[in-house]
């Protein structure tokens, strides 16, 4: 009996690994972060076709951005479970600086707060949400 259940366990064992390895094959789970702005660029451009940045903003960890295109548009890049999804900043959201962070509230339903590490570039990105804000 107990030689059943050790067996068990191996087998079990066995086809975790065997998940694993092959999840690790097919590129799934990977840790999805903004490799640069030309990166961030080409995102922004999939989550709402035809935004060509002209100004990024990328968060120090890679995990968010803030871009803005010719017209003043400004968009909050940032992942969305295994996705990237971007949205249009207008005067429903919130924003907070702190020192070098800027926490953004887009105002939608479901939609977390999202602080980005911007280190001296936040304070630039802030005033400007405030003339947006205005606008």
């Amino acid at each position: 009996m107990i030689w059943i259940d050790l067996a068990k366990l191996g087998a079990s064992l066995i086809a975790i690994i065997g998940v694993a390895w092959l999840a690790g094959r097919m590129g799934l789970g990977g840790d999805l972060r903004i490799r640069d702005a030309d990166h961030a660029k080409v995102l922004a451009n999939e989550a709402i076709y035809g935004f060509e940045a002209t100004e990024v903003a990328l968060d120090r960890a890679g995990v968010g951005a803030l871009l803005k295109d010719a017209q003043g548009n400004q968009m909050l890049l940032r992942r969305h479970g295994a996705a990237w999804v971007g949205r249009l900043l207008d005067p429903a959201m919130e924003t907070r600086l702190d020192q070098g962070f800027l926490t953004i509230s887009t105002g939608e339903p479901g939609a977390e707060k999202v602080t980005l590490n911007l280190g001296e570039a936040a304070q630039i990105w802030a005033a400007g949400m405030r003339r947006l804000v205005r606008a």
